[in-house]
């Protein structure tokens, strides 16, 4: 781990403390983000973990630059992993993988060189980390899938993609919260709710949860509450 401060915004710090994404980042980032909000208490304002970096919004009002960058400096000095399975939770997320809510099952397979079968297999075969949650409120990005299954996004992004979709892209994997735009390789559909405005902190996942894909038949899928509707052909 190097840090590196980079200016991001008024009273907000970039810390990167890795150049790629691993999965051995997150137990460094979930010591590293403890660490900085016991030093800054209630000079912290927000504290965005993501693959790599810790984006840190301070109170500008209590704080120059200096001395936040002096209490970054002091939180990370000899900064030692976190058991990472001791924070987060682990969730489970059931999903009906079928072509019709996974339209791009049939081209995963075919640039893997596995079977349909073998896909839905290895995408449900180990626990993903959420690294950082975006793009759309709820949404989680996780990893990483296993190497067989790397496939890039879409070249054109469909433009409207069901609350629930679960897909690939690159190494990432991650679950549509709500009805959007994208480009992800669509494997399947859950019913589990990632975004909830009714629930404390709204979303389903945090970052430092660990994540396990559970395949379930169409029936259990219904008996879920799931939405069956044929991902529609566009144009």
């Amino acid at each position: 781990m190097k840090l590196r401060i980079e200016i991001a915004a008024l009273d907000v710090l970039t810390l990167r403390l890795f150049d790629h994404i691993d999965e051995a980042n997150m137990p460094w980032l979930i010591a590293a983000g403890q660490r900085l909000r016991t030093l800054f208490g209630t000079d912290l304002i927000d504290l965005v973990p993501s693959y790599t970096t810790l984006m840190l919004h301070y109170d500008g009002q209590q704080l120059s630059e200096a001395e936040a960058r002096r209490r970054v400096h002091a939180a990370l000095d000899g900064l030692q992993p976190a058991n990472a399975e001791a924070h987060g939770q682990l969730h489970q997320i059931p999903v009906w993988y079928d072509i019709s809510v996974g339209p791009d099952l049939p081209r995963l397979a075919q640039l893997s060189g596995l079977s349909i079968r073998q896909v839905i297999e290895r995408h449900c075969v180990r626990d993903y980390s959420v690294f950082a949650l975006g793009f759309v409120p709820g949404f989680a990005y996780m990893g990483l899938v296993e190497p067989e299954l790397t496939a890039p996004r879409l070249s054109t992004p469909r433009k409207k993609v069901p609350a629930g979709s679960v897909g690939i892209a690159e190494r990432q994997t991650a679950v549509y919260p709500l009805v959007s735009p994208g480009g992800w390789n669509l494997l399947g559909r859950t019913a589990t709710r990632l975004f909830d405005p009714q629930r404390e902190g709204y979303s389903l996942l945090t970052p430092s949860d660990r994540v396990r894909f559970v395949a379930i038949d169409r029936d259990a899928f219904v008996d879920l509450g799931g939405d069956i509707t044929p991902m529609a052909v566009e144009q």
